[in-house]
Parts: structure tokens; C-alpha cells; sequence
């Protein structure tokens, strides 16, 4: 358990990790994709929803620490537990296709990348990634906090990357101030409205829900009142200060492809191939990218881990499975590399942009089925005591996921 006397920074530290597996889903390929597209079609113009997107996730993951914590079980384990035969088959389904789609996009990214630095073909790619994941996830059974550490250099690694590639392609400050006020032309144009979708699918991520709620129990606190208000307050805290570097990650993707394509007239939307082979002459710097597919790589590995360890948590929560550890990791795996090498080998390569977009609309549509469960267990005084949620959080919560239905049957009618 925390120890009452230990200083702030040492808490703080002790319960640093959980928030960083997290927020890795916050800033996959899918965001690559869905970025790029929006800074090179609309310029600065979606960054506010990127921001907005961000904001809405710390509060939402903040939910999932609280029913985690409070309760000790996970948000697969909780619906289990709460709802009947009928809506938890439902529930477990379509995080499962969720999970697909999110996988998709790791996967794919991860691969992109392995062609661009080394020659690879996309469809080896897929599996060379899938199972150096299955093996790299074998950190978890010496420790959670090794692959954490992991987990932390490589997000370090994209951070850096990122950096130096906003000072080559030196944005504009006055569009970036524009773009973070947010315009009614997103809603009124079609394609601006698809990829802003896609943006708020690639950022809040449902399985990422299920995941932290389970993953913030591995960290040692007192099951007083005090001692579990001290576990919320400072896991908080961490997911805050993870996805603030997810923040960055993300704006930096739109606004290098707003700097660098849309600013110089190439408004199409640019995917993550084209965008690597027009960044050195757009930057007149050779490393340009080169750091962006080193970026990328270390991206989709992440992801990969942190979505496979969603499948696992998903998978056991729902069905209560008791598998060995590495069977239920290889599950996870295939089902998401199988659809991927289908979808490769369907669409071809030039496809796989395309594919990731429409991945991250997938994983919107599949949100509003996360956030309820989430809003509605974490509102139960029965199930949560006297860390229900309260008046003005049980609002905005309700509120978040309203704008969540509403954006979602917006989608659908127009894509009808």
C-alpha cells in the first residue's frame, strides 16, 4: 500500500504507468491517418477537434479509473456482473469488433512503416508486427512495470521525432490559434465531418475504457475511504499527464501535414505513404522521413501491445474464460491479423489509408456502446457508494455521451 508519510512526487511515481499503456491507444496510426487527412485537405481548421477530443478522453478514462478503483472489478467484469445474457453477448461483440478495427490500424501502421525503412511487403509486415508483439508482451509476465518502461521510451522516441519535424516545417502560429476555435463548417461539410468523426474514433478508443479500468488495480492502496480517494486522485493525475503528450502527438500530425502539403497547395487528402514520400522535398530536409516512419513504427508497436492487452482484459472480463496467458494473447492477436491480411491482400496497398480512416469511423460508431455501460455503472450508488458520480459529473457525462449519438447518427445518415 501507499505509504501516508511518502512525498508527493513519490505517490505521484508510484502511480505512473497505467495512464501511458492508455494513452498510447490515443495516438496509433489510425490518428496518422485521420490526421494527415484533415491537416492536408482542411488545414488547421479540425486541430480544436483533436484538442476537444483529448479533453473528453481524460474525462472519460477518469470514469473508468474511478469504477476500477472503487469497485476492483474492470468494465468488461462490471457489465457481467450488472446486466443480463442478452446485452453482455451484445456488449462483448461489439468491443470485440472495436478491438478489430483498432488492431486494423495498428497493424497496418506498424507494417506501413516496416516498408517504408526497410523494403518489407505490407501483407509480411502485418505478421512480422503481429507476432514480434506476442513477444514483446512477454515483459508482462517479469512485471507490469517493465513493460511500462518500455511503453514510456517509445512514446519519448515518437515526442522527439515530432519535434524536430515541426521545427523543419515551421507551422504558422496565427493558423494554429484559428484553428483551435471551433467553426460550424465542420458540421456543414460532408468530408470535413467524416474525417472529424474519424478523429474523435482515433482518439477516444473503447477499449481503452475496459483497459484502464483494469489496469489502474495493479498499483498498491488502502481500501479506506481515504485511501481509495488518494488512488483516484493521483491515477488522475497520470492519465492527464499521459495524454497531454498524446495532445501533442496528435496536433503535431495535423498541423506537419497543414505546414507542410496544405500550406503548399497540396489539398488532397494525404495518406501515410504519399506523406512520407513528400515530406523531405516539402521540409528540403532528407531526415524528415526518415523521422517520420521512425515515429510511426514506434507507434504501431505500442498500440499493438496496449490493444492486445485490451483483447485479453475484454475477452476474460465478458466470458469469464480462464485461458493460459500466452493462448489468450495468440487469440487476441489473430483476431485481429487475420482481418488485417485479408483487408491487404482485398484492398492491396494502396488501399491501407483508406482502410485506416474508415477503421477509426468503425471505432466511433462503436463508442457510444462503451460510454453508457461506463456513465451508467459509475452512476449507481448501489454499485459505487459514496463515489457515484455527483450532480454536475453525472451532467456532463450524459451530456458527453449524447454528442457521442448524435455525431454518430449524423455520420450515418450522410454516409446513407
Amino acid at each position: 500500500m501507499s505509504v501516508p508519510s511518502a512525498s508527493f512526487w513519490r505517490k505521484l511515481l508510484a502511480f505512473s504507468g497505467p495512464g501511458y499503456l492508455v494513452a498510447v491507444g490515443y495516438m496509433d496510426p489510425g490518428n496518422w491517418a485521420t490526421g494527415l487527412g484533415g491537416g492536408s485537405a482542411f488545414g488547421y481548421q479540425l486541430l480544436c477537434v483533436i484538442v476537444l477530443s483529448n479533453l473528453m478522453a481524460m474525462f472519460l478514462q477518469s470514469l473508468a479509473i474511478k469504477l476500477g478503483i472503487v469497485t476492483g472489478l474492470d468494465l468488461a467484469q462490471a457489465c457481467r456482473a450488472r446486466y443480463g445474457n442478452v446485452t453482455r453477448v451484445f456488449l462483448w461483440v461489439l468491443c470485440e469488433i472495436a478491438i478489430i478495427a483498432c488492431d486494423l490500424a495498428e497493424l497496418i501502421g506498424a507494417a506501413i512503416a516496416l516498408k517504408l525503412l526497410f523494403g518489407i511487403p505490407l501483407l509480411v509486415g502485418v505478421v512480422l508486427t503481429g507476432f514480434e508483439v506476442l513477444l514483446v508482451l512477454a515483459l508482462h509476465e517479469r512485471g507490469m512495470r517493465k513493460l511500462e518502461v518500455l511503453i514510456i521510451a517509445l512514446i519519448v522516441v515518437i515526442a522527439i521525432c515530432f519535434a524536430v519535424e515541426l521545427a523543419l516545417a515551421q507551422p504558422s502560429l496565427a493558423g494554429i490559434a484559428r484553428g483551435l476555435v471551433p467553426s460550424m463548417e465542420i458540421v456543414e461539410n460532408p468530408l470535413m465531418l467524416y474525417i472529424a468523426i474519424g478523429i474523435l474514433g482515433a482518439t477516444v478508443m473503447p477499449h481503452n475504457l475496459y483497459l484502464h479500468s483494469s489496469i489502474v488495480q495493479t498499483r498498491r492502496y488502502g481500501r479506506t475511504e481515504a485511501g481509495l480517494k488518494e488512488a483516484i486522485r493521483f491515477s488522475v493525475a497520470d492519465i492527464v499527464i499521459a495524454l497531454s503528450f498524446a495532445i501533442f502527438i496528435n496536433a503535431s500530425i495535423l498541423i506537419l501535414a497543414a505546414a507542410s502539403f496544405h500550406g503548399r497547395g497540396l489539398s488532397e487528402v494525404v495518406g501515410i505513404e504519399e506523406a512520407y514520400r513528400l515530406l523531405t522535398p516539402a521540409l528540403g530536409a532528407g531526415v524528415a522521413s526518415t523521422l517520420f516512419a521512425v515515429a510511426l513504427l514506434a507507434s504501431g508497436q505500442n498500440s499493438s501491445i496496449t490493444g492486445t492487452l485490451a483483447g485479453q482484459i475484454v475477452m476474460e472480463g465478458f466470458t469469464d474464460f480462464r485461458w493460459p496467458p500466452w493462448l489468450r494473447r495468440l487469440a487476441a492477436r489473430l483476431l485481429a491479423m487475420i482481418p488485417a491480411m485479408i483487408a491487404i491482400a482485398f484492398y492491396g496497398e494502396q488501399g491501407a489509408t483508406s482502410l485506416l480512416i474508415f477503421s477509426q469511423v468503425m471505432l466511433s460508431l462503436q463508442l457510444p456502446f462503451a460510454v453508457y455501460p461506463l456513465v451508467r455503472l459509475t452512476n449507481s450508488r448501489a454499485l459505487m457508494g459514496s463515489f457515484a458520480n455527483r450532480p454536475v459529473t453525472m451532467i456532463l457525462a450524459w451530456s458527453l455521451t449524447g454528442l457521442l449519438v448524435v455525431l454518430n447518427a449524423v455520420l450515418l445518415l450522410q454516409s446513407i
